[in-house]
C-alpha cells in the first residue's frame, strides 16, 4: 500500500515537473515573441526617427540625450541654444537657420530642428528680387536718354574728345547690361532655341568685349568655335559675355600688368563643351552662383547666378574650379 502512495507522489511530482517545464518553456517562447516584438517595434520606431526631415532629439528635465537622429550629427549646439519652456522658437546656427518646435512628453521634452535656410533664402531672393526690378525700371528709361544723347554727342565731337564719350558708352553698356540680367532674372528666363553658328558666337563675344572697360593688356584666345549649335543665342551671349567680364575684372584685380583669357570649344560625347579660363585672381566658391554676393570690386552678383539658370534652362550643365581656374559648359 505504502509502495503504490509512493508511486502516486512520484507520478504527481513528475507530472508536476513536466507542466513546470512545460509553463517554463511557454513563459519562455512568449517572452521571446515579446521580445522580438519589442525590438521590431524599435527598429520601426528609429526608422520613422530617422526619416523624418529634420533634426531630432528627446532630452529628460536635466537636458541629457536620450534619443537622438542622424540629422543631428554636428548640430548638438543647437541644444545650447534654445530655450526648452517656449513650444515654437526659430535660430541661426552657422549661417544656417532652424525652426524649433518642442513638445513635453512624461516629463521629457521632443525637440524638432528643421532646416529653413533656403526658405529664408527664398524670402530674400524674392524680396531683393522685387526691389531690383523695380530699381531696373526707374533707370531703364534715363539710361535710355542718355545713351541716345551720347551717340548724338559722338558724331559731333573731335577726335581730343571721343575718347572720353567711348568711355561713357561702355560705362552706359555696363549699366544696361546690369538692367537687362536684373529684369530677366526676377521675371525668369525662358528660351527660344534656334540654330547659329559657333563662329556667330565668338563674333559677338568680340563686340562685347570691344564695348567693355578695362586697363590692362589682355590676350583673348578662341579656339574650336566651329559648327552649329541648338540654343537661344541672345541668352548665350549673355552667359560667355557675363565669363569674359568676370575673367577681364579678375585680370584687372590681380597684381600683373598683363593676362589672358582662353575660350575653347570641343564637342565630345554629343555635347559641345566650352572650357573658359583666365590667369586673374581666384574666385570664392561658396559664393560663385549665389546670387546679390560677389567678392568682385565692380559687381552685383547676378551675373553668374543668371548664367547657370540659362545653362539650366537648356538642359545644359556649368561647372567651376580653381586652381588653375575654369568655368566647363556642356550643353546639348
Amino acid at each position: 500500500m505504502m509502495e503504490l502512495l509512493e508511486q502516486n507522489e512520484t507520478k504527481h511530482i513528475q507530472d508536476g515537473l513536466k507542466n513546470l517545464i512545460e509553463q517554463t518553456y511557454l513563459i519562455e517562447k512568449e517572452y521571446k515573441t515579446l521580445n522580438e516584438s519589442y525590438i521590431s517595434l524599435q527598429n520601426f520606431i528609429q526608422d520613422i526617427v530617422e526619416s523624418l526631415g529634420a533634426a531630432l532629439w528627446v532630452v529628460d528635465m536635466s537636458g541629457n540625450i536620450l534619443l537622438k537622429n542622424a540629422k543631428t550629427n554636428g548640430f548638438d549646439a543647437i541644444l545650447n541654444l534654445i530655450d526648452l519652456k517656449r513650444a515654437n522658437q526659430e535660430i541661426e546656427l552657422e549661417n544656417r537657420h532652424f525652426a524649433i518646435k518642442i513638445t513635453t512628453k512624461e516629463q521629457n521634452k521632443i525637440i524638432l530642428a528643421t532646416d529653413i535656410s533656403d526658405e529664408k533664402r527664398s524670402a530674400r531672393l524674392v524680396s531683393m528680387g522685387a526691389v531690383a526690378a523695380h530699381l531696373s525700371h526707374e533707370i531703364r528709361n534715363p539710361i535710355g536718354s542718355i545713351s541716345l544723347l551720347t551717340s548724338t554727342l559722338l558724331k559731333r565731337a573731335d577726335e581730343k574728345n571721343r575718347p572720353i564719350i567711348d568711355e561713357i558708352q561702355k560705362a552706359i553698356f555696363r549699366v544696361e547690361r546690369i538692367i537687362k540680367a536684373t529684369l530677366l532674372f526676377t521675371k525668369g528666363v525662358h528660351i527660344n532655341k534656334q540654330r547659329f553658328s559657333l563662329e556667330k558666337l565668338e563674333q559677338n563675344c568680340h563686340i562685347a568685349i570691344s564695348q567693355y572697360a578695362f586697363s590692362k593688356e589682355i590676350e583673348f584666345k578662341f579656339s574650336g568655335f566651329k559648327g552649329e549649335i541648338l540654343g537661344d543665342i541672345d541668352l548665350l551671349d549673355m552667359v560667355f559675355s557675363n565669363l569674359i567680364f568676370n575673367a577681364i575684372d579678375a585680370i584687372e584685380e590681380d597684381e600683373n600688368s598683363s593676362g589672358q583669357v582662353t575660350l575653347e570649344h570641343i564637342f565630345k560625347n554629343d555635347s559641345h563643351v566650352f572650357y573658359i579660363s583666365d590667369s586673374g585672381v581666384e574666385i570664392d566658391k561658396s559664393v560663385v552662383f549665389e546670387p546679390f554676393k560677389t567678392t568682385k570690386l565692380k559687381g552685383n552678383g547676378l551675373g553668374l547666378a543668371l548664367s547657370i539658370e540659362i545653362i539650366h534652362a537648356h538642359k545644359g550643365s556649368i561647372c567651376f574650379q580653381n586652381k588653375p581656374k575654369i568655368f566647363t559648359i556642356s550643353l546639348p
